[in-house]
């Protein structure tokens, strides 16, 4: 009996030794056992701190914004541009009334008038001795052509090539069209104008072509087309 209880205690005193938490590994523990020591702050120089003391603080950014920034009202301006409209109503009412004096009674009362066509554009012209003014629905031609050199050549040709350009003025009342097709149909209501005054004048008006109607227009468009001849893209299968 004494040797079974020898045994037991021994027995279990190697249970309780096998029963302890087995060691932790050297990586765990050695990660555990790792710390790292505060750094020393840097004091920067003496130099540097008075400076960085002196120097102002630093502005926020400023968010960039998309919208304009707002103009700033200014009075000055302000006169100016309502005294240019007041300009310009004047005269376009000084060219109105101007019209009224030269031609009494209307374009359909005069005399020396022509009528000129091109595409959707119709013009009536009226001549009157003058020096070489063209006003155009009481505007001057240059502002009512937009200053287009191609398109006041056109108001002009027919008085140029016989000379008039500076002894006779011209009254126009233009509708319709563009200002293209406008130009082009003063052009041949003031050749038609010009045989009034003496028909003498369509030898050397017709040398140019300036009495003939340019019967051209857009064609029109066609069922199953895009346009009067453009067809769709053809698609064999």
């Amino acid at each position: 009996m004494a040797i079974s209880l020898s045994a037991l205690t021994s027995s279990l005193s190697t249970l309780t030794l096998s029963s302890s938490p087995p060691p932790q590994p050297l990586l765990s523990s050695h990660r555990r056992s790792l710390h790292f020591p505060l750094l020393p702050t840097l004091k920067p120089p003496k130099s540097l701190r008075v400076l960085a003391a002196d120097a102002p603080e630093p502005e926020p950014a400023q968010e960039e914004s998309t919208e304009e920034e707002d103009v700033q009202w200014d009075p000055q301006e302000e006169e100016s541009t309502e005294e240019e409209v007041v300009q310009w109503d004047r005269m376009k009412l000084d060219l109105s009334e101007y019209v009224k004096e030269r031609l009494p009674g209307g374009f359909a009362a005069q005399w020396y008038m022509g009528t000129g066509r091109r595409k959707c554009a119709i013009a009536r012209v009226v001549l009157l001795e003058g020096n070489g003014k063209v006003i155009i629905n009481n505007r001057s031609a240059r502002e009512y052509l937009q200053d287009h050199p191609m398109w006041v050549k056109y108001v002009r040709a027919p008085l140029k090539i016989l000379g008039l350009e500076t002894s006779v003025d011209v009254f126009v009342k233009a509708h319709g069209g563009g200002l293209a097709g406008q130009a082009q149909a003063i052009c041949l209501g003031v050749a038609r104008a010009l045989l009034k005054v003496n028909a003498n004048y369509r030898k050397a008006l017709k040398v140019y072509g300036l009495l003939t109607r340019d019967s051209r227009v857009v064609e029109r468009k066609k069922a199953g087309l895009k346009k009067a001849r453009k067809a769709p893209q053809y698609s064999k299968r």
